[in-house]
C-alpha cells in the first residue's frame, strides 16, 4: 500500500529526475535541451541532471544536494504538520559522490532507502518514520495525526513507520488519534491527558456543533489557528457557538495554536484555573445548601 502512495506523492511533485542521455533518448535534441534551459521548463541541478522547471523549491534544493527531499521539509511540502521545519531535510544515499559542502541550514540522512535512483522524494513511510525521530515525541504524533487524517496513510501504513523505528517509539502508537483536525489539536489532547484530564475529541453538541476538545465533560477546549480563524465571519460564527455552548453549561476556551505549540504552560495554567474555580464554586454551593439545610426548624 505505502509504495503505490509514495509514488502518487512523487508524481505530483514533479516526478523524477532525467539524466541527459535519457532526454536524447525521448527525442530532444541537444538545441532543444538548451531552448528548455533558457526558458526555465528545465532546470539543470548538477552535471548530467535535469529537473522539471516546475519542481518545487525544496525538491529542487534537495536535488542540488545530491539527495531527495526526507523528513519534515517533505511533509510540510505535503501540508502535514510538522512543529519545526526550518532546516531542509535531504535523504542520502550511502556512496554518494561529488556531495557539495553542507550548510547550517540542511540536514542530511545517510540511509539505505526503497525509492528509485531517479525520485526526487523519500518515500512517504520512510519520511514519517524519520520525522519521528527528528521531532519531539508529541510533535511526531502529532505529525502521524496529520498524515492519517489527511487520508496520506492508512493504519498498514502506520504499522509499517513503527516496524521501521526502534523499540523504544512503540509506546507511541496508542496514543495516536486520526480524528484530530491539526496539529495544534493534537499537542493539545496530549497535554491535557499528561495533567491527568479526560479529554473527549472531536464531540458533537447538539445546538453548538463539532467542537475540537471537551476537558471532564464541561470545558470545551478550540484550538484556533489562523488559517481557519481568521475574519470577522469566522469570529461571530466562533461567538455564537460559545453562546449556544454556555446556554448548554460549558465553559469555552480558544487557546491559539502559537501558544499550544510554544508556550504550553500558558494554556495549562489557564485550563488549571478554570478547574480549579469551577470546584471552588461547586464547593461553596454545596456549603450553602448544606448551612441552609441545617437552618430549617426540625419537624
Amino acid at each position: 500500500m505505502f509504495e503505490s502512495r509514495s509514488a502518487a506523492v512523487a508524481a505530483s511533485l514533479g516526478g523524477g529526475a532525467l539524466t541527459y542521455a535519457e532526454l536524447r533518448q525521448r527525442g530532444a535534441s541537444r538545441r532543444q535541451i538548451d531552448e528548455a534551459i533558457a526558458a526555465a521548463r528545465l532546470i539543470r541541478v548538477r552535471k548530467g541532471t535535469y529537473l522539471s522547471g516546475g519542481c518545487p523549491q525544496p525538491v529542487l534544493a534537495a536535488a542540488r544536494d545530491g539527495g531527495r527531499l526526507d523528513c519534515v521539509s517533505l511533509l510540510a511540502l505535503l501540508n502535514v504538520f510538522v512543529l519545526h521545519a526550518g532546516a531542509l531535510h535531504v535523504q542520502m544515499d550511502y556512496g554518494s559522490t561529488r556531495i557539495p559542502a553542507r550548510s547550517p541550514q540542511l540536514v542530511r540522512h545517510w540511509r539505505a532507502t526503497e525509492a528509485a535512483e531517479a525520485d526526487l522524494v523519500a518515500p512517504l513511510v520512510e519520511a514519517l518514520a524519520q520525522a519521528c525521530r527528528c521531532q519531539p515525541p508529541r510533535a511526531a504524533i502529532a505529525t502521524l495525526d496529520s498524515a492519517w487524517h489527511l487520508g496520506l496513510v492508512d493504519e498498514q501504513d502506520i504499522a509499517e513507520v513503527f516496524r521501521r523505528l526502534p523499540r523504544r517509539f512503540r509506546v507511541l502508537r496508542a496514543l495516536l488519534d486520526r480524528r484530530a483536525e491539526s496539529g495544534a489539536e493534537s499537542l493539545m489532547r496530549l497535554l491535557l491527558r499528561s495533567h491527568g484530564w479526560t479529554v473527549d475529541v472531536q464531540v458533537s453538541i447538539s445546538g453548538v456543533g463539532r467542537v475540537d476538545l471537551v476537558v471532564d465533560g464541561w470545558l470545551i477546549i478550540e484550538c484556533d489557528s489562523e488559517e481557519f480563524h481568521s475574519g470577522w465571519e469566522a469570529g461571530r460564527r466562533d461567538r455564537r457557538r460559545d453562546l449556544a455552548a454556555a446556554a448548554l453549561g460549558y465553559v469555552t476556551l480558544r487557546p491559539i495554536a502559537e501558544d499550544i505549540m510554544y508556550h504550553p504552560e500558558r494554556v495549562i495554567s489557564a485550563v488549571r484555573a478554570a478547574v480549579e474555580h469551577r470546584a471552588l464554586v461547586a464547593g461553596a454551593h454545596k456549603v450553602a445548601i448544606s448551612d441552609r439545610k441545617a437552618r430549617l426548624p426540625s419537624r
